[in-house]
């Protein structure tokens, strides 16, 4: 699967459990273990748990090879390796504190993101946003 695809199906699986303030950056240029790293916020342990259960999920799906999970049984932190993504899903305390942005962040990847409302319409579904927070 090339890293297009790989990304949207993060992504989208990401959307699907109301993952928060997802942001996806290329480090392409600074490493050659992956390409992306993603960062998505959960509101506690339980769903954390539950997204990165459901990333899991459907990367084994599509036959994609799930390296590493870390830090699940604390949930407040769970790092998921797909191998080209490197995922971190974080509770906002710990994402505020570590703030991987600042690690990793100097190249943003704009993707399209679902808006943050429970139930989108059909229109404001179609708009959405990019993952740097700009309305698409």
């Amino acid at each position: 699967m090339n890293l297009q695809r790989m990304q949207r199906l993060v992504i989208d699986a990401l959307e699907d459990v109301k993952a928060q303030d997802i942001k996806v950056f290329n480090t392409s240029h600074l490493t050659g273990l992956f390409d992306r790293v993603m960062i998505a916020s959960a509101a506690s342990n339980r769903q954390a748990r539950a997204i990165s259960n459901h990333v899991v999920e459907r990367a084994k799906a599509k036959g994609l090879e799930v390296i590493a999970i870390e830090g699940y049984d604390a949930g407040e932190w769970i790092l998921v390796d797909l191998g080209d993504i490197v995922l971190h899903v974080m509770q906002p305390a710990m994402r505020q504190f570590y703030h991987l942005e600042e690690l990793w962040g100097d190249k943003p990847v704009r993707v399209k993101l679902l808006p943050q409302s429970t139930l989108p319409s059909a229109d404001v579904a179609a708009q959405g946003s990019w993952s740097d927070g700009t309305p698409a």
